[in-house]
């Protein structure tokens, strides 16, 4: 219960620092995101490299994090760490990035700034944070259904 407890609080303290650090560097706006990924704007002067130094401050947050943690190898507050052991890339994996790729280019909303956007400005996102959730229940929907079935998509059973 106490773990459980624990957990939940972690979880809450990390959401909200992710939520206020994507608002404060600026992750919450899609044009300054656009900005970011533009890189044909380099030679132009265009382009925002301000991101990178975000990117870079986290690498150096998880560094540390990731070096202090005892016993070296597990988690703070579970067994063990929860990643993947399929070992290769899946037919699933590049179509879910792809459909998660056209979706922030043509929204300029990437799911985590679009949670910290509803908060903002919950008029101009709400839209599309119903319809990527109504995708996610609709994609889990369809794995589950395919775990039968051979091939790629029920090779990894759903949590």
């Amino acid at each position: 219960m106490r773990r459980a407890f624990a957990q939940g609080a972690v979880a809450l303290s990390a959401g909200i620092v992710f939520g206020v650090g994507l608002t404060v560097s600026g992750m919450a706006d899609p044009a300054k995101v656009k900005g970011f990924l533009d890189i044909a704007g380099i030679a132009s002067g265009a382009w925002d490299p301000s991101l990178a130094f975000v990117m870079g401050a986290a690498v150096v947050v998880a560094f540390i994090f990731f070096r202090l943690r005892s016993p070296p190898n597990l988690p703070i507050l579970d067994a063990r760490f929860h990643a993947s052991t399929g070992g290769k890339v899946e037919r699933r994996l590049i179509v879910g990035s792809a459909i998660f790729g056209v979706g922030w280019g043509l929204s300029g909303l990437c799911p985590g700034p679009a949670f910290v956007d509803l908060g903002l400005a919950p008029g101009a996102v709400i839209l599309f944070v119903v319809a990527m959730m109504l995708g996610s229940w609709a994609t889990g929907l369809a794995l589950r259904s395919r775990q039968d079935m051979p091939g790629d998509l029920g090779d990894v059973p759903a949590e």
